[in-house]
């Protein structure tokens, strides 16, 4: 089996922009309406960054995620896949839920002098929730093109990804028609408790199947992203432009062009790091261990670090610099203690 480390780097760079995007929600004015701990001085302007990102940072995790079950299931069968799959998503889950997300909520709590509460869920997990349904509901599917490569779906798929732009035709019908179907009122919006929760469902599910399947088609696909990854980069850039600017569109229109960016986007991201980024580093062997652990309790390491740092007489700027150092690197610190600690290392998704 060979391994693509580009898609190794991409998981470990998608998830930093994860905890990025939360430290910046920490600077914006609407923060503590959605239980964050928020300075008193708002960084709005540069919350651009954010809705640059916003619209693919999740997807390109899904992505990610089904790419990884492919090269899992090279080396084992379904109920292999099935138990290394509840041990790495639905254990972290369960005690992520029970354990860690209730921190940050007595953290918030606590900042803002409110009677402390036990609130125990998914919080920033959900995206684990999510990836384990996915596994369960295709599994039967993915066995099946496992076992029957030469099936007729896939024969098309490999036809079709052989076309100039094959590749961008194949990811964008299927986002665009869940735009058609669904429109949501926030398509960067793809969590649970969104205002249309099937978006994030469906969008999420298709970049998870998606994921496999390309994978599946073999050094073709890597080929053809290399090939597009100016044609993407380029028109995403131009319909992110587009969406920033003062045109009037209706919510549909919006909605489609927004899609098609957000495809854009992620065929860019895999595509240059097919180009640049597929291989072995001793930093990216240490980061891909480190990064889904350091995922798990970014939140708690950022609402204490917050409680810290937000009450102290600097620019909102220097505060930025602080969080982002003060989470990234405790998170790492925090990890560095459970692996070495073989009786906790399952609860954050780590092999015994």
């Amino acid at each position: 089996m060979i391994r693509r480390y580009d898609v190794d780097s991409i998981r470990v760079f998608a998830l930093g922009l994860l905890i990025f995007y939360h430290i910046m929600v920490g600077f914006q004015p609407w923060g503590e309406k959605i239980l964050f701990i928020t300075n008193d001085d708002s960084i709005e302007s540069l919350w651009w960054l954010m809705e640059l990102i916003n619209i693919w940072r999740i997807p390109v995790l899904f992505m990610t995620s089904g790419m990884g079950v492919f090269f899992a299931m090279e080396r084992r069968n379904w109920v292999e896949l099935l138990f290394d799959r509840t041990m790495r998503i639905f254990v972290p889950l369960v005690f992520g839920s029970v354990f860690i997300v209730p921190i940050y909520f007595v953290l918030f709590f606590q900042y803002y002098e409110k009677p402390l509460a036990y609130w125990p869920g998914s919080g920033h997990l959900w995206f684990l929730g999510h990836i384990f349904l996915y596994v369960i509901v295709l599994l039967p599917l993915f066995w099946q093109i496992k076992k029957n490569p030469e099936n007729w779906f896939t024969k098309l798929g490999s036809l079709v990804l052989g076309l100039p732009l094959g590749t961008l035709f194949l990811f964008a019908v299927p986002m665009i028609l869940e735009t058609i179907l669904i429109n949501p009122e926030d398509y960067s919006n793809f969590t649970l408790w969104s205002v249309t929760p099937y978006h994030g469902l469906i969008v999420g599910g298709s970049c998870f199947f998606l994921g496999y399947f390309f994978v599946s088609l073999g050094e073709g696909f890597w080929f053809s992203l290399r090939r597009l990854k100016y044609v993407t980069v380029v028109s995403a850039l131009s319909l992110y432009f587009l969406r920033i600017s003062s045109i009037e569109l209706t919510q549909m229109v919006e909605n489609l062009l927004t899609s098609f960016e957000s495809v854009c986007w992620i065929l860019s991201v895999f595509g240059f790091g097919s180009a640049y980024l597929n291989r072995r580093t001793k930093l990216l062997q240490y980061l891909s261990g480190a990064v889904y652990p350091v995922y798990v309790v970014h939140m708690p390491v950022q609402f204490f670090m917050a409680s810290l740092v937000f009450p102290l007489e600097i620019s909102p700027f220097g505060k930025l610099a602080l969080m982002l150092f003060l989470t990234y690197g405790g998170g790492l610190f925090l990890f560095e203690i459970i692996k070495r600690l073989k009786w906790i290392r399952a609860g954050f998704g780590m092999k015994p």
